[in-house]
């Protein structure tokens, strides 16, 4: 019972400890980044070979070592089955940053897609990494490194550690086709916020015109706010100032806005989130539990021994009902998170019970924050 225990496990991560009581400024860096420069995700389908026995034999597997081969002139009869289990089908996955250019690397991670028990100790043929629009941007190959490692006996036990079936290629991938980039498609770039908030974007607007001598009250501004997200800045054309333009921009920093009050639960841990700018309207809260045992034993009666009858086993229940003390709190207006907490700890709620209390104050609409529970 709660009030026995006397022990509140919550994992409170208060975001006004993480922070200092006002916002520290920031830079530009940090905070957003410009639209059209980002990175693009490849994928291709491969071969693992060198494989220890650890391979599979599966139809797609099959067909793609004969497609293999006869890119090589060597064709196989459709009666020949060749037993290829050091050979395993996998995906191979890489992300291209933006700005890389042909000839340099990047790293790929290869995963199995068939029965292949490990791909320790394999090599990735030459596979084309391929962009969403189908073109060929990358072609990975090389010895991949797993972490994972697995172990069968011969009557089926097994041990595995970790993933043996995904590995990874450190710079095994060579760029063959660049990106264009949107750095130099307009007269202006546009700053994104990582989290839309338009009082943010209009101090990094005005961050910006104060630090680059432009006044928006005299119709010069240099940066416009579009919306809670986008911030434009008006950019010289030539690509070498631009270049310094930007390593100048990103480094202003500036003030951000406080975020929204929110109280964050997540219901499957326990973890509770709670702002620092959460409020809570005058309210009384009561808590107690009502907590039933029911205990079964069986007991044995026998017979006096000069007496005639039987032994009987006869069932025996015991039910105690306790009920918890309850307690009751009562908040005034304008309660802080600090309060709250001290309150919530000292009638020794569990997670659950915790996260019923918060949705009750938000069902009576005294609690001045957005509820979200994940």
């Amino acid at each position: 019972m709660l009030s026995n225990k006397r022990i509140c496990w919550i994992v409170y991560l208060l975001i006004g400890a993480l922070i200092t009581p006002m916002a520290s400024a920031q830079r530009i860096k940090d905070l957003a980044s410009i639209q059209g420069v980002r990175s693009n995700q490849l994928v291709g389908y491969g071969l693992v070979v060198g494989l220890p026995g650890t391979g599979e034999q599966s139809p797609f597997t099959e067909q793609s070592f004969r497609t293999m081969l006869s890119n090589f002139g060597i064709s196989l009869s459709s009666n020949i089955k060749p037993k290829i289990k050091n050979v395993a089908a996998v995906a191979v996955h890489a992300e291209l940053p933006a700005f890389m250019k042909p000839g340099q690397t990047i790293d790929v991670t290869v995963s199995s897609v068939g029965e292949a028990a490990s791909l320790r100790g394999g090599t990735l043929l030459q596979t084309f990494l391929k962009g969403l629009d189908g073109k060929v941007y990358a072609i990975a190959q090389g010895s991949l490194v797993v972490s994972g490692f697995g172990a069968e006996g011969a009557d089926g036990s097994r041990i595995v550690s970790n993933t043996p079936t995904v590995g990874r290629i450190a710079n095994g991938a060579l760029v063959e086709r660049a990106v264009p980039s949107g750095l130099m498609q307009n007269d202006f770039l546009t700053l994104n916020l990582n989290y839309p908030d338009f009082s943010t974007a209009k101090a990094l607007a005005d961050t910006i015109n104060m630090r680059l001598g432009a006044d928006a009250e005299m119709g010069f501004a240099i940066a416009t706010p579009l919306d809670a997200a986008s911030v434009r800045v008006t950019a010289p054309r030539d690509v070498g100032q631009r270049v310094g333009f930007v390593a100048t921009l990103e480094n202003f920093e500036f003030t951000p806005a406080d975020a929204p009050a929110r109280v964050i639960i997540n219901s499957r841990t326990g973890t509770i989130v709670i702002g620092k700018d959460v409020r809570l309207l005058p309210a009384a809260i009561t808590h107690g539990g009502l907590t039933v045992t029911i205990s079964e034993y069986q007991t044995v009666s026998q017979p006096n021994a000069l007496a005639d009858g039987e032994t009987v086993v006869a069932q025996q229940s015991i039910v105690d009902v306790n009920l918890d003390d309850s307690r009751m709190f009562k908040f005034e207006p304008g309660v802080t998170l600090d309060q709250l907490v001290r309150a919530v700890n000292e009638v020794g709620a569990a997670p659950g019970d915790l996260m019923a209390i918060l949705e009750a104050l938000r069902e009576a609409g005294a609690l001045q924050g957005e509820l979200v529970v994940i």
